[in-house]
């Protein structure tokens, strides 16, 4: 049986709820340790407003760090009422409605940029021609998120899933689209291939890439196929998620996103969808168990011919390292 190389997820990746207070809160996560991350997904939950995506490498303008919006091609933004600090064990929001209003509730999600943890996050500039851009991880990327943050330019998704000519968005409902955006070309162990495609590679613009490889026992990106019935298929990855991301790779079909906290218990409601603006819905999607999760009926299980790409973050894995079993809820 293969183990764990990630014994602690809370030390690469945490799912936080918060309540807003209208006035500058300081918010710290719950792991046993500390966790300072680098790239945090703020959504707030009650109210419709976008999803703000901010990172350690673009960083802060003094004033806040630069957020972009998974759910719109709209570049990025400050606000003195954004998130304006990251620290040892949390981060810092402002008042702004989409981080910190009175009384409406709030997810986090939070990812430590590690090698050991499968994140490298990347700053380049785009050149208009076919090239390759350098990553850290010593691993091939199965996910990359680009975003072109210096113009409105739509959100590139690579997964492998989807294949090396092919993207998907996360501002989109559109299944996956031909491109040439990574030159037909699988990301290696060192380098991701990035062609001519503006969503990509548009001459003298600015892009942010989020490159994540899997780790055993720690995350997973694959691929699954519904059965359109009350009784879906199971998915092994390995370890219980602490959140899972899926799309349906064909036809016109949201993102949505499920962590272990909202509700806390199976099966899994409350769906936010990264490509809207939209509240926190109460469907119950997936059963989160010990060694990966179980569709349900809905949108992530009608399709019995188009697979369903997913991203996967543990909570606890299924063995660690020292050959003990973990536990469902």
């Amino acid at each position: 049986m293969a183990y764990t190389t990630i014994d602690n997820p809370e030390l690469y990746f945490q799912t936080k709820l918060y309540t807003g207070t209208g006035s500058t809160l300081s918010v710290t996560l719950d792991g046993e340790e500390d966790m300072q991350p680098d790239l945090i997904w703020i959504k707030v939950r009650n109210q419709d407003s976008s999803p703000m995506l901010q990172d350690s490498v673009r960083g802060s303008d003094g004033t806040s760090y630069r957020a972009v919006k998974p759910s719109a091609d709209s570049a990025q933004t400050t606000n003195a009422g954004f998130l304006t600090a990251i620290g040892s064990n949390g981060f810092t929001v402002g008042t702004n409605g989409k981080f910190n209003a009175s009384n409406d509730t709030y997810v986090a999600w939070c990812w430590k940029e590690s090698t050991t943890a499968g994140l490298d996050i990347i700053d380049y500039d785009g050149s208009g021609s076919n090239t390759t851009i350098s990553h850290n991880l010593s691993a091939v990327p199965k996910t990359i998120w680009v975003k072109e943050y210096s113009h409105s330019t739509n959100w590139a998704i690579y997964h492998q899933g989807a294949g090396n000519t092919n993207f998907l968005k996360f501002n989109s409902t559109a299944g996956d689209e031909d491109t040439d955006n990574w030159q037909d070309t699988t990301p290696t162990s060192s380098v991701f291939s990035i062609g001519s495609g503006g969503q990509t590679n548009n001459s003298g613009r600015d892009y942010i890439a989020y490159c994540f490889a899997e780790k055993q026992g720690f995350s997973k990106f694959g691929t699954y196929v519904g059965t359109g019935a009350d009784d879906g298929p199971f998915v092994f990855t390995g370890f219980r998620p602490a959140m899972v991301i899926y799309k349906r790779r064909g036809g016109t079909e949201g993102w949505m996103m499920q962590d272990s906290k909202r509700p806390g218990f199976n099966p899994i409601g409350g769906n936010i969808f990264p490509n809207s603006t939209g509240a926190e819905s109460t469907d119950a999607r997936f059963d989160f168990l010990s060694n990966g999760f179980k569709a349900r009926s809905g949108n992530q299980n009608s399709d019995e011919t188009t697979p369903y790409i997913y991203m996967a973050w543990a909570a606890a894995p299924f063995v660690n390292s020292n050959g003990v079993p973990s536990t469902a809820f």
